[in-house]
Formats: C-alpha cells, sequence, structure tokens
C-alpha cells in the first residue's frame, strides 16, 4: 500500500500518474473486439456460436440454446430462501421508488401571442442490458439497470449476460422473474453487445445499451456508439474516501477491501490529514486480506491500485477528491454535511459512518452503475433518462410569426441561408395580404 504524502515536492508527479488511471488501454483490445463485432453483424447466429464455444466453453446448437427460460427463472425465484428473497424485493422496492423520482414528464408552454414550445418525453421502445458474469456474478447489476428502463416505461428489454460451461447464477435467474424479463440471452463479452447492437435473426437490435463489463465489453460500446445509444464507458470499480481524525479504521479498511474483491484492476483510495489513522487503516487492511475468500483478486488490487494520500488539511483532501472524479467517494468526517457542498465530482457520495458502499451497490435506492476513472467530471450515474429521449415541440401562431419573423429570416441570411430567411418571410407576406 502507497502513501503519498501531498508534503513533499515528489507528490505533483505522483498523482499526475493517479489520474491518468482511466485512460483503460484499448487499443490492445480493441482490433479483437472489432472483428467479434463485425462477424456478429455479418454472419449473425453462426458467429455467436464460435464465440459462446471459444469464450464460455460450451455449444449452442440453436438461439433457443441459447435463450433463458421464464420457467427456469421461476422456478429459481420460488427456490429462493425467504430471507433472500425478502432482501431482493426490499432492493427492488428502494430502487424502484428512487427512479421514480426521476421520472421526468411532458410539458407545454403557451405563450399570450399563440406560441407554443414545450418538451415531449418518449421512452425507449426497446433496451439492452448487459449483466457481467464471470469473476463474479451480479444479480444487484440487473436490478439497477432493469428498475429505471422500467420506470421509463420501455416495452422491450433484452438481457445478455455470460454464462460459462452454460451455468447460470440461479439469483440472476430469480431477478430476471423478478423484473418480469422475458427476453434474456446467454451471451456474454463483446459478442453481446453487437448482439444488441446489431441484432440476429430472430432477436431485434436495441436503442439503448446499458451495464458494466470488462474493458471488452467496454471497447465494444464505445464501437458500437453511433448505431444504438449507450450510458457510458465504464473502467474497474473504484473508492475514495476522505476521513478525519474522528473515522473508525475498521471500517476505513473493510469499504477499501469491498472495491479490491471486486478486481485485480479495482482502485482504493484513502485521503486523509491524519496519519495515525492512515497506519491504522494499513495494519487493519493487513490483518484482514488474508482471511477474504477473494484474497487473490484483493491482494493484487490492494498491492499495485491502492493509494493512501496525506494531506495537510481536510481542504486539501476535498481538492485531491475533486480532482479524482471517483466512482464512489466515502466522507467520513466528523461533519460530513459541511464537506457536501464543495464536492464537485464524483459518481454516487456516502455521507457518515454508516454510509458503507455496499448500501449503495445493494439497497440504498440510488443507481450503482456510475462513472469512473474520472469521467465523473461529466457523466452522471445511470437513471430514467438513459431510458427516454426528448422531443422538442414548437408551434408559432400567425401573430408570432408576424413579431418574430424578420428577425429570423435576419438571422438566416447572416448565415447566407436564403431558402431558410424565405421560408419565414413567405408566410409574412401571405400574413399580409
Amino acid at each position: 500500500m502507497k502513501i503519498l504524502d501531498t508534503h513533499t515536492c515528489e507528490f505533483d508527479k505522483e498523482f499526475a500518474k493517479i489520474l491518468e488511471r482511466g485512460k483503460m488501454d484499448m487499443g490492445e483490445v480493441s482490433s479483437i473486439v472489432q472483428s467479434i463485432l463485425e462477424e456478429i453483424k455479418n454472419e449473425g447466429f453462426g458467429a455467436l456460436q464460435r464465440h459462446i464455444a471459444r469464450f464460455d466453453k460450451w455449444e449452442a446448437k440453436s438461439l433457443q440454446d441459447l435463450q433463458i427460460s421464464q420457467t427456469q427463472c421461476a422456478k429459481a425465484y420460488d427456490d429462493l430462501p425467504k430471507d433472500l428473497k425478502k432482501a431482493l424485493h426490499l432492493a427492488y422496492d428502494r430502487i424502484y421508488a428512487f427512479h421514480q423520482k426521476q421520472k421526468q414528464q411532458t410539458w407545454i408552454d403557451c405563450e399570450e401571442n399563440g406560441t407554443i414550445l414545450g418538451s415531449k418525453i418518449t421512452p425507449m421502445e426497446r433496451a439492452g442490458l448487459y449483466i457481467p458474469g464471470g469473476k463474479a456474478a451480479y444479480p444487484s447489476s440487473l436490478l439497477m439497470n432493469a428498475i429505471p428502463a422500467i420506470v421509463a416505461g420501455v416495452k422491450e428489454i433484452i438481457v445478455c449476460s455470460p454464462a460459462p460451461h452454460n451455468e447460470l447464477n440461479p439469483l440472476l435467474l430469480a431477478a430476471l422473474h423478478l423484473c418480469n424479463i422475458t427476453e434474456a440471452y446467454k451471451v456474454g463479452g463483446a459478442s453481446a453487445i453487437g448482439l444488441m447492437a446489431y441484432g440476429v435473426e430472430g432477436v431485434k437490435k436495441a436503442d439503448v445499451i446499458t451495464g458494466p463489463g470488462n474493458i471488452f465489453v467496454a471497447c465494444a460500446k464505445k464501437l458500437v456508439f453511433g448505431e444504438v445509444n449507450i450510458d457510458m464507458v465504464a473502467g474497474p470499480s473504484e473508492i475514495a474516501i476522505i476521513a478525519d481524525k474522528s473515522a473508525n479504521p475498521q471500517y476505513v479498511a473493510y469499504d477499501l477491501l469491498s472495491q479490491a474483491e471486486h478486481d485485480e484492476m479495482a482502485s482504493s483510495i484513502l485521503i486523509s490529514d491524519d496519519m495515525e489513522l492512515i497506519k491504522n487503516v494499513q495494519t487493519k487492511i493487513e490483518k484482514i486480506l488474508p482471511t477474504m475468500p477473494r484474497f487473490a483478486i484483493s491482494e493484487q488490487s490492494i498491492k499495485n491500485r491502492s493509494i493512501f494520500i496525506y494531506t495537510r488539511h481536510l481542504q486539501e483532501s476535498i481538492e485531491i477528491a475533486n480532482a479524482l472524479a471517483v466512482e464512489h467517494l466515502e466522507i467520513l468526517t466528523q461533519a460530513p454535511f459541511d464537506v457536501l457542498p464543495y464536492i464537485k465530482h464524483a459518481g454516487a457520495i456516502f455521507l457518515g459512518e454508516y454510509s458503507s458502499e455496499p448500501i449503495g451497490d445493494y439497497l440504498a435506492g440510488p443507481n450503482h452503475t456510475l462513472p469512473t476513472g474520472g469521467s465523473a467530471r461529466f457523466f452522471s450515474p445511470l437513471g430514467v433518462e438513459h431510458f427516454t429521449k426528448r422531443s422538442s415541440i414548437i408551434s408559432f401562431s400567425a401573430q408570432a410569426i408576424r413579431q418574430m419573423g424578420e428577425s429570423c429570416a435576419i438571422l438566416a441570411e447572416c448565415e447566407s441561408l436564403h431558402a431558410h430567411a424565405q421560408a419565414v418571410l413567405k408566410r409574412l407576406d401571405s400574413i399580409k395580404e
């Protein structure tokens, strides 16, 4: 665990390296991903069949083999232990309630001269959701992606998730049933993005693709953007914690480790003006780490991607956090809500010692699909708006064109667009007649 000290002259150089963390090296995989996408686009199911045999190690003889049956999902739901089913419903209800508040409404404004302006909100017709698998299965990601689409009013939802050796997590199946997803496929990686972006025989293309994934998935989403809309291009998970001497070292240690166990490339960053706290957290992590079931993954993450930053004071901690613009930001200080107004860039902000980041991952309510790698400077969490589109409404009356037509024509002529100007002026002429 590396400690950077803002008091030293080397800090700026070392910190600059951390700020570059968002530049995932897609160069190495882009040609592979491009080839996969082109094969899906040109060959359809035959390409899917090859990719599944290669990457997931099982043979799909038909498109039907790729489909996840609703009967299988219903059985998985029925077989859930009572406490797990209760937890799943609690998460669903809280996520739904939060996203319901995000729903935008069509609005129309009428001016005195008869002008009518507005914004029409329309749900996407078809959404594609990618749910990761492989190193871990994430039923929570299904809830976080499906629920805002449901709230938005999307009528058709397609889900893709990898099934190594043709096996799926039972809780994912149960979550599919709970979300009433009727179209889901055992396809992962760039192949899944290609399936949803281009469609194959019997599967229509989506209008928007959302959901997290590895570098191959992220690269594929970036390449199909324009063919379809996407939520964001997300990288490895990350957390930063602003903590002062009031923070509980054990809480801080576990919260940092909660990100480390995601992936070897996950980043865990502690920012504190208290060196004693930093040392105590280090000691706790060294003690806890060997006991963790995902020790190999967590160890690599902590060893290679964990940074502790010792600052001069709380204000400097805030400045560093804003520069990092992380996915998850915890504020474990004596007065966390006093810090909140100064936070400019973060995917999700967790305030106070009981607001552990995993609460946000599962059932707090806000979405856990968040911008990473510094992209919180310009991206927002996944929400209902990602599954809707806006159309502007414009209706001018004769009185309105009389009042503003000449100004419009002048602006058009300034841009040398004569037909634009005449289209308005001819209407003015007809009104005068």
